[in-house]
């Protein structure tokens, strides 16, 4: 007796989710599943709310000379609204500006003014090298120096490694020790993992955002963000240019071979 022959009959089905007339006869009857909504869209109007984003924020970070300059770009009201926003960040740092300057101290002083000042705020205390000859110590410290001024709100410290902690060695100069409510929550021995002696002031933004001393928004951390990240795209441009330029040279020069 013979086999009973399948009587279902083979759907042809090339792509479920092209739009042909054939796949919306299928789709009627149940045979492919609806075709999924189109992510274009979504996807768009993510890109455009981006872009309103930056647009309407295109003036953080900037400051009042800045601003200054926007003025022939810039609808004028919307202007002024920023330069009062940047008068009154002004104005609070000023009040909360009370230290401004690097304090040195010796070890007598370390725990009133380290240990316990740190309750009221984080302390950042550079243990200092002994020699002259130690670059990265010296570039601390003209750091440390420049911090202190623009972020008059903190304390910044000083003081001889040697005479901090007897017999520290001079290898791991300088050191860096951040104070919270009176324990250390950050220390970094020399500046090796923070750029040596290029350490710059990006550098040390990035330890004062990570140790909580100053917001990531801080207005003067954005404008050194923004000035690194420029300055890059701009050596990025120049060595694309200057890349393409000898391979022009080196061209021009296989065609007399």
């Amino acid at each position: 007796m013979a086999a009973p022959m399948d009587q279902r009959i083979s759907v042809p089905i090339d792509d479920p989710n092209a739009d042909t007339e054939w796949n919306e006869i299928l789709r009627k009857h149940g045979v492919i599943p609806e075709k999924p909504p189109s992510p274009t869209p979504m996807i768009e109007e993510a890109i455009e709310q981006a872009r309103q984003l930056a647009h309407e924020n295109r003036l953080e970070g900037k400051d009042i000379d800045e601003l200054d300059e926007l003025e022939d770009e810039e609808d004028e009201e919307f202007l002024e609204k920023y330069r009062q926003q940047r008068m009154r960040e002004l104005s609070t740092l000023q009040k909360k500006s009370v230290h401004g300057s690097v304090y040195p101290i010796s070890k007598p002083d370390y725990a009133r003014e380290v240990t316990e000042a740190s309750h009221k705020g984080v302390v950042f205390v550079n243990l200092t090298s002994n020699l002259t000859t130690n670059v990265e110590s010296r570039v601390l410290s003209e750091l440390w120096r420049q911090a202190a001024r623009e972020y008059g709100d903190i304390k910044f410290c000083e003081i001889r490694a040697s005479q901090a902690i007897e017999n520290y060695p001079e290898r791991n100069c300088p050191t860096i020790l951040v104070y919270k409510n009176g324990d250390i929550i950050k220390q970094i021995v020399t500046l090796m993992t923070v750029g040596g002696v290029r350490m710059s002031m990006l550098d040390l933004d990035n330890l004062l955002v990570d140790t909580g001393a100053v917001p990531s928004n801080d207005m003067k951390v954005i404008k050194r963000r923004r000035e690194a990240e420029d300055l890059a795209e701009e050596l990025f441009i120049s060595k694309g240019i200057k890349s393409s330029s000898d391979r022009s040279k080196h061209d021009d020069g296989d065609d007399w071979d």
